[in-house]
């Protein structure tokens, strides 16, 4: 049996895991390696996001709509909502891998509103 999400250091257990897939997929890999520089400061800020986000903490500073849809059009546009698809089934993945509970369950359910939220945001962002 897997312990839920309880605290920052999981939530950074499960950023770091996440995100050392992310980088190797070949689907999706290249949209974020060839734009963070600094993976540790980047997997801070992501780590303050989702605390943030599952414990209804303040201290995320930030606009994710704002870098999609940068990348999305340093990428010519390209970003897919079958990317989003790939990002989704690895964060499932890295979670099931990890922990299992309440707070589990709600970063699987908010990376699914907010991935698809994301997604659209890139859409109607495109002249």
């Amino acid at each position: 049996m897997r312990n839920d999400i309880q605290n920052r250091e999981d939530v950074f257990t499960l950023i770091s895991r996440f995100y050392s897939k992310v980088r190797e997929n070949p689907e999706i890999g290249y949209f974020f390696n060839e734009t963070i520089t600094d993976w540790e400061e980047h997997l801070e800020k992501l780590t303050d996001f989702w605390e943030s986000n599952l414990f209804f903490k303040g201290i995320y500073r930030g606009n994710p709509q704002k870098a999609h849809v940068k990348v999305d059009r340093k990428n010519d546009n390209k970003i897919s909502s079958e990317h989003f698809g790939v990002w989704l089934n690895l964060w499932f993945e890295t979670i099931d891998e990890l922990f299992e509970g309440e707070l589990a369950n709600r970063a699987k359910n908010n990376a699914r509103k907010m991935s698809t939220h994301l997604y659209l945001k890139i859409f109607q962002s495109r002249n």
